[in-house]
């Protein structure tokens, strides 16, 4: 996909049913997208909707891989949502049909240019979780994140679109990818604890070798004899630079699209920060921002401090 303007309708007209698909999606947004609902807030109706809708349908390939059915019934669900998604690419989705986010998701592809082979990726993604892939290097846990992340950067590109003219808009879809990529590391180290519990290790067993921390995360005192600061001070510096590279983004869009951009990799900014200043917290419990730090997040977004100062930072 290339980083170019809407060629759709930013002011579309629905019919009751798909209406009250987007009213379902934009529900489940709120209730269960924590951080991204604050930057979702600051967009026109049109485009909010589609990102609800696109947000739905990502969160129910995550709650599949993250449910407690067997690996093999997981598959098996997984397989029936890409059927599901073949269906939604073909125009096979009726506005009637039973499935909200289905229905949802079907107009947002047809009044935006969002790549839905991206959701294939995701799919993907999920089921290396279900099949319980290991990481050796940056490099193995890198694709993860691409599949999971770095796909609904992408994805909501395509809803956003460029500034008309926007020098380097072309590089728009690498940006967006990248910051995925800063988002999703940011969540592997905030939940380190939580998914040591659940059996699954994400950081690069080449990292975990060299600041001796194989032992793994299950209690909340760091492995014995390892340099448990060192590692999740290594992983934060490689955020970091994701997220330098990744707001390149902000520049190349409009007013409303980069302040929600903004709102929400500033929210995990911030919380890269305080994981970074007591990397032993996340062992205790789930580092999170209070909800005023967010909500002046999204205000500094809004304001368009955050998308000035990446601007600077791109020349």
């Amino acid at each position: 996909m290339r980083g170019t303007t809407r060629t759709v309708p930013r002011t579309p007209s629905l019919s009751p049913p798909v209406l009250a698909a987007y009213r379902y999606c934009e529900s489940v947004t709120s209730q269960q997208a924590r951080n991204f609902a604050y930057g979702i807030r600051l967009l026109s109706g049109p485009e909010r909707r589609a990102l609800c809708a696109l947000y739905a349908f990502a969160r129910r390939v995550d709650d599949i891989g993250d449910g407690d059915l067997p690996p093999d019934a997981k598959q098996h669900r997984l397989t029936e949502t890409r059927a599901l998604l073949g269906q939604i690419r073909d125009g096979a989705v009726a506005e009637d049909a039973t499935d909200p986010v289905a229905v949802a998701l079907a107009d947002t592809a047809t009044r935006y240019p969002v790549p839905l082979d991206a959701l294939d990726e995701l799919i993907d993604g999920v089921l290396m979780d279900v099949h319980g892939r290991e990481y050796r290097t940056w490099e193995d846990l890198r694709e993860y994140c691409h599949c999971v992340a770095g796909t609904i950067g992408r994805l909501s590109l395509g809803v956003f679109g460029t500034v008309p003219g926007a020098v380097g808009a072309a590089r728009a879809p690498e940006y967006a990818d990248t910051l995925g990529l800063a988002l999703q590391l940011t969540n592997i180290l905030r939940d380190l604890r939580e998914d040591a519990e659940s059996g699954r290790s994400y950081l690069p067993r080449e990292d975990l070798e060299k600041f001796g921390c194989e032992a793994g995360f299950r209690h909340e005192t760091p492995p014995a004899g390892g340099d448990f600061t060192g590692l999740v001070r290594h992983q934060a510096q490689r955020a970091r630079a994701l997220f330098e590279e990744g707001y390149r983004l902000l520049p190349l869009l409009d007013r409303r699209s980069g302040a929600c951009v903004a709102a929400m990799a500033g929210i995990y900014r911030r919380l890269l920060d305080r994981i970074d200043a007591e990397p032993e917290a996340v062992l205790a419990g789930r580092v999170a921002l209070p909800a005023g730090q967010k909500a002046l997040v999204a205000v500094r977004g809004l304001s368009g401090l955050d998308t000035r100062a990446a601007r600077r930072a791109a020349r």
